[in-house]
């Protein structure tokens, strides 16, 4: 068998192996996949009247809230899939698991390859889960075109992609599930002080370049513009830009890590 068939196998091997474990215990999926629906429930019906008001600078309209708003709560249940995955990966590391399948034939870099692609699949299947629920209290995206649509959802496969790389490493340098949880806690806070509830032009002035210049911030624009047809300008080029830079950081922070061999 060659290397590639081999890499295969065992990845897919391994892809299983997580999506049954998902299945098995889901009550980390479920909490994290609660955040962002309570978050996207909370803002709409407590402050969505207000927010639309402050926003489009007329009266207040729930509806405009919840279409500004959706693009940001989906890229954030993506960041918390991935906090699930770092805790995840810091399970094998800690539970002895990946000692038995180090001394094992199998491709090595196939571990963290399962771990990917079923993190990847989650946070997809959970973008749709709360996408539903925010088109039943009101979302709707009747501009987009079936291109955007296919753009929008490969930016969001990109993200998640980039974030799952992220998370890997975290979860890879955490003595424990509690410690990885909390080293992968800035992938759900990010997206608090970015322009995935307000726009960036009304927060302190001091406050700004913190809020546009990080990884949310134009992927949520993006994803805005691809599916409201609002302007995108060079968010995004940013947006590739950062999937691409975190994936490759991730994945070579995470196979080195990996490799390493425990002392």
């Amino acid at each position: 068998m060659s290397v590639l068939s081999l890499a295969a196998r065992d990845s897919s091997t391994m892809l299983r192996r997580n999506l049954l474990h998902a299945r098995r215990y889901p009550s980390m999926t479920l909490n994290l996949l609660l955040t962002p629906i309570m978050l996207l429930l909370l803002f709409v019906y407590l402050f969505g009247d207000v927010m639309s008001a402050g926003i489009g600078g007329g009266g207040a309209d729930r509806s405009e809230y919840i279409a500004y708003i959706v693009p940001g709560i989906l890229l954030m249940t993506i960041g918390g899939t991935a906090v699930g995955t770092a805790v995840s990966v810091s399970n094998d590391m800690t539970e002895g698991i990946i000692a038995r399948f180090r001394t094992m034939a199998i491709h090595r870099g196939s571990v963290l390859v399962g771990h990917v692609i079923g993190s990847v699949l989650q946070a997809v299947a959970s973008v749709v889960l709360v996408g539903a629920v925010g088109v039943a209290i009101g979302f709707r995206s009747t501009d987009a075109t079936v291109l955007e649509w296919l753009a929008a959802f490969g930016l969001l496969v990109l993200f998640a992609l980039a974030l799952t790389w992220i998370a890997v490493g975290m979860g890879l340098i955490s003595p424990n599930a509690e410690a990885a949880s909390n080293n992968a806690l800035p992938l759900i806070l990010l997206p608090l002080f970015s322009s995935a509830f307000t726009p960036v032009n009304t927060m302190p002035g001091w406050f700004q370049p913190i809020a546009e210049y990080q990884p949310f911030s134009p992927a949520i624009e993006t994803l805005r513009g691809l599916l409201l047809g609002t302007e995108i300008g060079n968010n995004g080029w940013l947006a590739i830009a950062w999937c691409l830079a975190l994936t490759v950081l991730g994945y070579f922070w995470s196979t080195a890590k990996f490799n390493n061999d425990p002392k």
